[in-house]
């Protein structure tokens, strides 16, 4: 069982946050937790449990009070390192010899980012406290000397019996004592708990279940011996000790905390753990906090920033000592130094610290503000995107984590489960084998027309038949009708072996409840076939059989678990006869089978394969007569396990694998899971997108690789499908060898002969020698591994042929080891799609954990059930699929959604444009104050290295919060460099998040160089100009303030000109932004140089009519606008080269766009279809071959049941685009170059020039990832019928070349198109917010309404 990350709100009250392991427990806790071995707990004594110091009921989520919040919350925000930074630098301007800026220019930055963020916990810790106050006054019926007495929940102690009534929650861990229900019984449900939607059972000892008074249990004095507080929801062991007499106690015996009693009129309990000590709390630590590769990244930068700070601080400090000890002496008699300062040498070291505080702004603190900003308004725009809204469930998608934005637009590997993810997890009875005769229903062979037979109809004959039960074998009906011997008990196995629970609300309707799907599905089709399971008590089965009530005689259930993969019921016939009927995974059960059954299981295995090969869920059915010897001794051996008090499982599993031997073969089941909508499309878009798949699921192999057909991971362009089926070491390690020869083989045979290097040895040796320090040594790093050899994963990763990898699970056992991990991972990562098949929720972990420790690539997982949370939480990131099987994927995911076809749309499109922005946004933040901060450098060459600042004091204050802060940030939430429908159309444009192009080392220098460029303009322009300028009446203007207003006036300008250059998508709030940001600026300017302000602070503002009269000298502007020119025409230049010399893929969407746009005729496009996904070109696959049946497996996916509770005693009461083939993908282009030289760095490059001509796209491939939608091409080819022709596949080879050649000629056409328009981006009419990255809610526009 695993834990959620995330409680759901309304059980916030009970649950401890999750910083509560960072907060610690109470300090008696904390002892007591390194040291109790054992819990002893007596009842009705609490002086005796005193004496162990056992945690209370109380609890207590909150972190301040009144007197404690203002000392812990700063403690708490100056433990990050940007505020501690930022209040060292307050520190050193309060130091009067050093600062020459006043001290609100940072204290006012602080404390709005400390007061915000003391808010937002202030609030949070007020509900905290609010709901500590509601649960702790929560009133329980406590049994307190004899007499139920109210307390509240706080006051509850271990060692006291509380009774429960109906709907009420569980106030601690209890041992169930007793119940108003027959044998002990009580019925919760736990939804809030694990996630289970469906009701649970739970039972009293048989000994204590009669003490239901309050008298009795008063008397009760019975000592409980068990494990210490932990945090495993799904067991407990302990045994109970009363009158001299032990008993076993196990999970079902126990109400844990979060539960809620339900159908059950009351029942008592004694605490075992209370408080901080219950199972509940115990699993509500801290989870492990995701960072992105971009705040990585940014740490690193902000590091060397402060580096950068500190030479330039050195350099001016030493620029000072010299100044003063060769030129300041000449000074001293009108300019003395101050008090403190006796030596030139102490001057330069306050000047040093003077220069730390003046150049700080290199990293403003607004930069962390912004960040988290931008991510919470994409995190909202995932919200809004009501295209991810599913209405057949009425869920939207969620952003659970606002960290992880950017990363999703970085992903390289997608880990996903199947049952459930890429199927529906709703299960249909489809097929089946009895005693060697297949029935079903009859697929279509390719070619054929044959029309599907219509369902039968069960009601004619079975009045308690489901209608919504669908067959078309009518031979297996007449085969039940006709009494077959066989017939009869395989639906007889499927009506008795079980563990659901039935509920008839009225005559004949009844409703089941089953722990899965699966074994629902199973049960229905006994009951179309005549066989209902009606009902059942502690010790008995009904069923109605043929119309005939019958009642079996339970005698044992042995459980299904994930080891077993299989369960079995024992009951006596009413005949008397003793039988065994069991139902599991066929390569467990026919290990099992008495020999006589040979001949029948060879034929089942026939079918078994050709069901799987179909996709579907199989399931083998036996039984075994047993004697009244057998059963006698079997049942005492059984007896002893089950009450054996240490190893209790692996007792009974021995007691088990005794008797499930020499069992007859009745069959096997068939269950149909079908694919989700949009799966096959989706996942065909993600790898053109070069996004590597892998599957991870507990189904068989052959179903498996049908279901990687079916959703086009596996395609008939796959150059070869290689399986690792090997059950030793040495076994798998050879087929992993082989795989990689074929590799080699096929790249060579490609390149004519050429001869590939297969550096295998040396330093990166991966032979049987190989050891666990080579490997850490040969990780694919190509920096790691010595010239000339390259390292494998070089060699196997420039493979660029279609190559998938099939692995079963106990491969995956032997490839995960240490010797053998790196084998495996260089061999998985070489191909392009991976399915695990028959694997564990910790293998899909380690799966995980492998691809993250080993390769440079994010990852993301992705599930629906509680078998994926530990997959989900390993990755980079996790997504969550609300489906079937409850929302533990859900709670512990960081996004989540109802449909795996939303997947598609969140990485193309919100993922890549939240990390377009962040890069844009980080790239301009850095160039700007750069520019802002570096005129404080060159200025200190001119003020005698004194520390003088440029600007005014003001003007630092208010520059990063009101001047240029907006701007940008409307920049990092509302960029796009195309739109949403083009970022589906072509996956291409993905690729640069993957090689994380946009941002990094070599981009934030070429930040920097520009900024400081641009700091030299601004600096020695306006120098250099005012030095010698006059006013019109012959006044100087080289005075200080001139230039102060010049140069910032000039900074203002530039920087917003460069932000309107480098904003791709225009909206009102951005241009309200830039325009009012540059008024601002001019209002704030003139009203500090105002007379108001000068009679009201004269001391502040004694700069009388500065700005207006120096702007209103000509030669001012002048001035303004030449340094403007020098700084922005370079990156004029630059970007007009590289568009015409190396455009990028998005410059080329771009461009073709606007061809179309100008090609456009008004009411010429009134049937297109938005985007290109999931139109009607995406139409029908049909049940046609391999493909067409889309299914899944059932026992290695399938939960521990319920079965001992059952045979203790425990009634379950219950009152558009389908891609058919991938063309080769273009390996000339330049992205493929760049990550080509991201493997081998050290690679020699191709010759000759790959990059695309001016006016033409990128090297086109065949692929639909770079030539559009096909209906765009044919429209702009003349063609006059937009609907593609039915039944004929747009993606075919010949119709996707003419589509290059289409495109070519339009792109070449006799339109008038300006380089400018495709620089400077798209920019339709009438800007658009799409539903991705609305302020609001959305409204969706179709593209059809844009542009024309």
């Amino acid at each position: 069982m695993t834990i959620p990350k995330d409680i759901p709100d309304k059980w916030f009250p009970i649950v401890l946050p999750l910083k509560w392991t960072k907060e610690g427990l109470p300090s008696k806790a904390k002892s007591r937790r390194g040291t109790e071995e054992e819990r002893r707990v007596r009842a009705n004594d609490r002086e005796y449990n005193e004496k162990f110091q056992y945690a209370n009921n109380c609890i207590m989520t909150s972190k301040y009070n009144i007197i404690t919040f203002l000392p812990v919350n700063l403690f708490e925000q100056f433990q990050e390192v940007a505020n501690t930074y930022f209040l060292f630098l307050l520190i050193l301007q309060l130091i009067p010899q050093i600062s020459s800026l006043s001290w609100f220019t940072t204290i006012v930055p602080l404390v709005l980012v400390l007061s915000i963020t003391a808010v937002k916990d202030a609030t949070d810790d007020y509900f905290r406290h609010k709901s500590d106050n509601q649960v702790n006054n929560r009133q329980s019926q406590v049994l307190i000397n004899g007499i139920l007495q109210k307390e509240k929940w706080m006051n509850v102690r271990v060692g006291d019996i509380i009774k429960l009534e109906n709907n009420q929650f569980v106030a601690a861990d209890l041992l169930l004592l007793s119940s108003s229900e027959p044998h002990g019984l009580c019925y919760i449900e736990t939804a809030e708990l694990d996630g289970e939607t469906n009701m649970k059972v739970r039972q009293s000892l048989s000994v204590t279940s009669e003490l239901g008074d309050p008298n009795n249990l008063a008397q009760f004095d019975g000592e409980v011996v068990c494990e210490p507080p932990n945090n495993k929801l799904d067991r407990f062991c302990g045994t109970l000790y009363w009158r001299e007499c032990k008993y076993g106690l196990s999970n079902q015996n126990m109400l844990l905390r979060g539960c809620v009693l339900r159908n059950t009129e009351s029942c008592y309990g004694l605490v075992i753990f209370a408080g901080p000590d219950t199972k509940l709390m115990q699993n509500s630590g801290r989870t492990k906090f995701k960072r992105t590769s971009i705040d990585r990244l940014m740490n690193t930068l902000v590091l060397w920033i402060f580096g950068f700070l500190v030479c330039m601080g050195v350099i001016l400090a030493i620029g000072n000592a010299v100044w003063e000890r060769e030129v300041g002496f000449l000074f001293q008699s009108y300019l003395p130094w101050d008090p403190p300062v006796d030596n030139f040498l102490f001057s330069a070291f306050l000047s040093f610290w003077s220069y730390v505080i003046i150049l700080n702004t290199v990293v403003p603190i607004s930069l962390y503000v912004s960040v988290e900003v931008i991510r919470l308004c994409h995190s909202y725009f995932i919200n809004w995107d009501r295209r991810m809204f599913c209405n057949r469930s009425s869920t939207p998608a969620e952003a659970r984590s606002t960290t992880l934005n950017e990363e999703l637009g970085q992903v390289e590997y997608i880990f996903s489960d199947k049952t459930g993810t890429l199927t529906q997890n709703i299960m249909t009875f489809n097929k089946c084998s009895i005693n060697g005769h297949a029935y079903g229903e009859v697929m279509n062979t390719p070619g054929a027309q044959h029309k599907r037979a219509q369902p039968l109809d069960f009601s004619t004959w079975n009045p308690l038949a489901d209608r919504d039960f669908c067959f078309y074998d009518a031979s297996l009906l007449e085969a039940v009708k006709v009494g077959e011997p066989a017939v009869h008990e395989f639906f007889r196995v499927l009506s008795l072996c079980h563990t659901v629970m039935s509920e008839e609300k009225s005559e004949g309707e009844l409703v089941y409840k089953a722990q899965s799907p699966d074994e629902g599905a199973l049960v229905t089709a006994a009951r179309n076939f005549g066989f209902v399971f009606r009902s059942r008590t502690p010790s008995t089965i009904t069923t109605q059989e043929l119309g005939k009530a019958v009642t079996y005689t339970l005698l044992a259930i042995l459980d299904f678990n994930n080891i077993r993969k299989r369960m079995s019921v024992i009951v006596r016939t009413p005949e008397g006869r003793i039988r065994l009927y069991c139902k599991g995974a066929d390569t467990v059960l026919f290990e099992r089978l008495h020999s006589c059954s040979h001949d029948v299981m060879n034929i089942t295995s026939d079918h078994l394969n050709e069901y799987a090969g179909d996709g579907l869920r199989t399931l083998a059915l036996a039984y075994r007569d047993l004697s009244e010897e057998q059963w006698a001794e079997w049942a005492e051996h059984y007896r002893g396990a089950d009450k054996a008090t240490d190893c209790r499982e692996d007792r009974l599993a021995a007691a088990y694998e005794e008797i499930e031997q020499d069992m007859m073969l009745l069959g096997a089941t068939a269950i149909e899971d079908k694919l989700q909508e949009g799966v096959a499309e989706t996942i065909a878009i993600l790898s053109l997108a070069n996004i590597k798949i892998w599957v991870l699921t507990g189904d068989k192999q052959e179903t498996a690789v049908n279901i990687g057909y079916s959703c086009k991971m596996l395609t008939d362009d796959t150059t070869e499908v290689f399986i690792v089926n090997g059950h030793t070491v040495q076994s798998v390690r050879e087929d992993l060898r082989r795989a990689r020869e074929r590799m080699m083989e096929s790249a060579r045979t490609r390149d004519g002969g050429k001869e590939v290097e297969t550096q295998w040895g040396g330093a990166c040796s991966l032979g049987n020698g190989f050891s666990s320090g080579d490997a850490a040594n040969c990780i694919p790093d190509q920096e790691k591994c010595a010239q000339p050899q390259a390292p494998p994963t070089s060699v196997l990763e420039s493979i660029s042929g279609e190559f998938a990898l099939v692995i079963s699970g106990h491969s995956l056992a032997h490839a995960l080891e240490a010797d053998m991990e790196q084998e495996f991972l260089e061999t998985a990562c070489a191909c392009r799609a991976v399915i695990c098949c028959r694997v564990t929720p910790l293998q899909k972990a380690m799966v995980v954990e492998l691809v993250k420790r080993h390769k440079k690539a994010v990852t993301l997982a992705i599930g629906d059930g509680a078998n994926d949370v530990s997959m989900i939480k390993t990755a980079h990131i996790g997504v969550g699929i609300s489906g079937q099987e409850g929302i533990q994927a859900v709670l512990a995911s960081d996004y989540s959604f109802s449909q795996f076809r939303f997947l598609q749309r969140l990485l193309l499109v919100h993922g890549r444009w939240s990390y377009l922005r962040m890069c844009r946004f980080l790239c301009y933040f850095f160039y700007k104050n750069f520019a802002f901060t570096m005129v404080h450098f060159w200025f200190g060459f001119f003020c005698g290295f004194s520390a003088q600042t440029v600007y005014d004091q003001y003007f630092i204050t208010l520059y990063n919060i009101v001047y240029t802060s907006l701007p940008v940030l409307a920049m990092g939430i509302f960029d796009q460099d195309v739109p949403e429908q083009r970022s589906l159309e072509y996956p291409k444009l993905y690729e640069p998040g993957q090689l994380n192009l946009l941002f990094n080392k070599r981009e934030f220098f070429i930040c920097i160089a520009q900024g400081i460029y641009t700091s030299v303009v601004l600096f020695f322009i306006p120098y250099g100009v005012l030095s010698q300028a006059t006013q019109s009446n012959g006044v100087p203007l080289a005075d200080y303030q001139t230039f102060a207003v010049t140069t910032a006036t000039a900074l203002v300008i530039v920087v917003s000109v460069q932000i309107s250059l480098d904003t791709g998508y225009w909206t009102a709030i951005n241009h309200f932004f830039v325009w009012g940001s540059l008024g601002a600026y001019f209002t704030i300017l003139f009203t500090m140089h105002s007379s108001v302000l000068f009679n009201i602070f004269p001391k502040q503002f004694h700069f009388l009519g500065s700005s207006q009269n120096t702007l209103a000298q000509p030669v001012v502007w002048l001035t303004i606008a030449l340094a403007t020119v020098i700084c922005i025409a370079p990156v004029l230049a630059f970007r007009f080269l590289k568009l015409d010399l190396k455009p990028q893929l998005s410059d080329t969407v771009r461009y073709t766009q606007l061809v179309q746009q100008k090609k456009w005729k008004p009411g010429g496009r009134t049937g297109r279809r938005v985007g290109g996904i999931g139109g009607s070109g995406g139409g029908a696959l049909g049940r046609l071959g391999r493909g067409g049946s889309r299914r899944s497996g059932y026992a290695f996916a399938h939960q521990e049941g319920f079965g001992e509770l059952i045979t203790s005693g425990k009634n379950m009461r219950l009152s558009s685009l389908a891609l058919a083939t991938f063309a080769s993908r273009h390996s000339a282009s330049w992205i493929d170059t760049l990550r080509k030289k991201k493997h081998n760095p050290h690679s020699t490059p191709p010759t000759g020039d790959s990059s695309p001509a001016p006016s033409l796209a990128p090297p086109l491939s065949t692929s639909s990832s770079l030539t559009g939608p096909p209906e765009i091409m044919q429209e702009e080819a003349g063609q006059t019928n937009s609907d593609p022709t039915p039944g004929k596949n747009l993606n075919e080879p010949s119709d996707v070349q003419s589509n290059v050649v289409n495109i070519a000629h339009m792109e070449m056409g006799g339109c008038s198109l300006t380089a400018q328009e495709a620089a400077f981006g798209w920019k339709g009419a009438g800007a658009r917010i799409s539903g991705a990255s609305s302020p609001g809610p959305p409204t969706i526009a179709e593209e059809a309404a844009n542009g024309e």
